[in-house]
């Protein structure tokens, strides 16, 4: 490994480190470990460094590296019928018990969603991308990104209200 390669990798990298976890995190809740996808992303990065046309799109680049890493292994785990029903525990400093169970809530409502309208969502909503960056990473146009956003917020919304109104349905004996 050469030295210059790796300090050009953790001076693209450090910068971009919280969203890129964040993302992963939001990506696999629930299906993988967020870290594994962490590991597996940053290696393939740094082998097709020398491929990233700009270093303004590093972050870009991870992003479309860890979602093709995301659907090999989904693939993987359908072909072998693998079914990992394992909820990761999100470690959420700072925040109270309430906020804790409704993000729980979100992630796990969020599951339900097509991948497309998922990963539209994460990107947009909590990874804080442009409808033009999104699109990119997608491989779509920018009218199919804001449609995924629209029905991906209409159906998040419709799987939120259904679940709250069955528990306020539930009586206790």
């Amino acid at each position: 490994m050469s030295k210059e390669k790796q300090d050009r990798f953790l001076k693209l990298y450090e910068p971009v480190h919280e969203r890129f976890e964040r993302f992963c995190r939001s990506r696999v809740y629930g299906d993988l470990d967020h870290e594994d996808l962490m590991n597996d992303t940053l290696l393939i990065a740094y082998d097709k460094l020398e491929s990233l046309r700009s270093e303004s799109t590093f972050l870009t680049f991870l992003f479309g590296i860890a979602v093709r890493v995301v659907s090999n292994k989904m693939q993987k785990q359908k072909t072998m019928k693998l079914q990992n029903e394992h909820i990761e525990q999100v470690a959420w400093t700072g925040r109270d018990a309430q906020t804790q169970t409704d993000v729980q809530i979100l992630y796990e409502t969020m599951r339900r969603l097509p991948d497309e309208q998922r990963e539209c969502l994460l990107l947009f909503e909590i990874s804080g991308f442009s409808i033009k960056e999104i699109a990119i990473i997608q491989s779509v146009t920018e009218s199919a990104v804001k449609q995924r956003l629209k029905r991906g917020r209409e159906k998040l919304s419709a799987l939120l209200t259904n679940s709250t109104t069955m528990k306020k349905e539930v009586t206790y004996e």
